[in-house]
């Protein structure tokens, strides 16, 4: 009998491609490229004003970046998050007061000040779950608050206009409108840069088991309380950028900045926008501030207007705004699969 002939071996799997940088962050990329695009389309009609309420969208962008990291992906509820917000824009001023107008000194003081104000709150803040996390957070918020407040050299309750932008080196590279955008822009890709390079990280990881299974995460050993308090320190040092480019957008620092509300204003932003999503958080700030523009045109009461709004948004759309898009054919494959 003549041997068997062999079947032809059945082909190997192929490796999944994978998709390019730009293919994966495809929503990010669309997203700073119309950003980068407005101060063009402002050329076309009332430039000055575009360009502040865009400016601040991108600044807010940060804020809300910030937040999502510990809010979204870590669960920490912080209703105390705008302290850190006043922090930056408070080291300006009173810097600023003191002829102190350089940023080589001024931000990293706007960092160092945040970074160390989350430090100290969050070792003692960390220690609470749930609720009680909450409002030991808008308790140190509170503090802060009334801290600035209390400052009657730096303006106290009126707070204080700086004479200035801050200058780099000597010179007023910032001084124009067109310039201070694309350098807040340009603050905005490295602090999504920053937080996508986290979330994708082993660290992330570590911080996204904590929000789903604590108890299992730390029976396997690893520390939660370390990497909670560091996610918070770096979540806190970014939004203190963010109060360094509002106060020098406004050329204003006030401790309104730091009031309980605007903390609760970040919250709904990254809702809004859509939980542990590092794009919903920039497309929550920029949907926030443009619905408050909008409605405010209308009536001074517009939260009467926009609550109603959030709280459909809620209900119906899941995910916030990025998770209604989700569910529009195509989409999630287009902007990358992930948040």
């Amino acid at each position: 009998m003549s041997a068997p002939a062999h079947s032809a071996a059945p082909p190997a799997p192929s490796m999944p491609t994978r998709r390019p940088v730009w293919a994966r962050e495809a929503l990010a990329v669309a997203l700073f490229l119309a950003l980068a695009l407005i101060p063009f389309a402002a050329a076309l009609g009332a430039e000055s004003y575009l360009l502040s309420l865009c400016t601040r969208v991108v600044i807010f962008g940060i804020a809300a970046l910030s937040l999502d990291l510990i809010l979204g992906y870590g669960a920490l509820v912080s209703f105390g998050h705008a302290a850190f917000l006043g922090m930056g824009a408070y080291a300006v001023g009173i810097l600023s007061s003191h002829g102190i107008k350089d940023a080589s000194l001024q931000l990293p003081a706007a960092l160092a000040a945040s970074a160390l104000f989350a430090l100290v709150t969050g070792a003692l803040s960390l220690r609470a779950k749930g609720v009680y996390f909450i409002m030991i957070t808008l308790a140190f918020g509170q503090m802060a608050f009334f801290l600035a407040v209390s400052l009657a050299a730096y303006g106290g309750d009126d707070g204080m206009t700086l004479s200035g932008r801050s200058r780099l080196f000597g010179f007023e590279w910032i001084k124009g409108d067109r310039a201070f955008y694309y350098v807040s822009l340009g603050f905005l890709v490295v602090c999504y840069a920053l937080c996508r390079s986290l979330v994708a990280s082993r660290f992330g990881r570590v911080i996204r088991g904590a929000r789903e299974n604590p108890v299992r995460m730390e029976a396997v050993g690893f520390p939660l309380f370390r990497y909670q308090l560091a996610i918070y320190v770096v979540a806190g040092a970014m939004c203190g950028l963010a109060g360094f480019l509002l106060a020098n957008q406004a050329e204003f620092v006030s401790p309104a900045y730091m009031t309980w509300q605007r903390s609760g204003e970040l919250i709904v932003m990254v809702v809004l926008g859509g939980l542990g999503s590092l794009h919903g958080a920039i497309i929550g700030a920029a949907a926030f501030l443009l619905l408050e523009e909008w409605l405010s045109g209308f009536t001074e009461h517009w939260k009467l207007i926009f609550g109603p709004f959030l709280v459909l948004v809620v209900l119906f759309a899941r995910g916030g705004i990025l998770g209604a898009l989700d569910r529009v054919p195509g989409f999630r494959r287009w902007r990358g699969g992930h948040g």
